[in-house]
């Protein structure tokens, strides 16, 4: 009878253990499910456009302060790699003219006039449908300002349509407010990160950003350049697993 009872007894023990690792295990799965849904934006199922973006606390300093630069990469440690991308809207027209920019543009006059930044758009045919920059060096950059925080997860390029001309190499840049200091893109091993472009004027590279950068404003860098920077672009913005209910 005590044996009976002792089998009983060691029965309802391994049944409770098992119980308890399968709550855990649960709990683990769905932890690392908030985990990433917390870290990366949401999207309409029937649009496949992204409808809701994630909040972060950093903190807007003041305009006194001169670096903030960790608050961000703070934001940056927690991003995993994006599963889908979006165009931001350079092609498509969505990105306007105010939201993209470049060193002296100022001095973009005469046949330059032509081939401003807002004409850096991908698959843009005909005159003028790059950016070409008016000098080449290393001091030159090409800036785009989303009008909001987001989340981007990759850079398309071009070189120019009509002519051999394109960027051979570039790094990034960012920011998530006006007046903080820019970010370098970083490789694993804490450097600047060299992305490699074009070998021609009509394929389009792809880089992708693992992980992803959270900021509104993006500027790339031109390294590199056969005859003359030249380039075509769109960005692309993170998006989440669409998952229907």
């Amino acid at each position: 009878m005590i044996n009976m009872r002792n089998l009983f007894l060691s029965v309802l023990l391994l049944v409770a253990v098992k119980h308890r690792a399968d709550t855990q295990e649960v709990e683990e799965e769905n932890e690392a499910v908030e985990t990433w849904t917390e870290t990366s934006c949401n999207c309409n199922c029937k649009s496949e456009a992204p409808t809701e973006f994630p909040t972060y606390s950093v903190p807007l300093p003041p305009v006194t302060t001169p670096d903030y630069s960790q608050a961000q990469k703070r934001v940056l440690d927690c991003m995993p790699e994006c599963p889908y991308h979006k165009p931001l809207g350079f092609e498509s027209g969505a990105v306007s003219t105010d939201q993209i920019s470049c060193s002296n543009e100022d001095q973009y006059t005469g046949w330059y006039s032509s081939w401003i930044p807002n004409k850096a758009r991908l698959n843009n045919q005909g005159f003028g449908c790059a950016w070409l920059s008016k000098f080449q060096d290393s001091n030159q950059w090409f800036q785009i300002d989303l009008n909001e925080v987001n989340v981007i997860s990759g850079i398309l390029t071009q070189g120019r349509c009509d002519a051999d001309e394109w960027v051979t190499k570039y790094s990034i840049q960012y920011r998530t407010y006006e007046h903080l200091n820019w970010i370098y893109y970083k490789d694993q091993t804490g450097n600047n990160r060299v992305f490699y472009g074009n070998s021609d004027r009509s394929s389009t590279v792809q880089n992708l950003l693992r992980p992803p950068i959270v900021a509104r404003y993006v500027r790339l860098l031109p390294l590199g350049w056969h005859t003359r920077i030249a380039m075509r672009m769109e960005l692309l913005i993170c998006m989440n697993k669409c998952i229907t209910h």
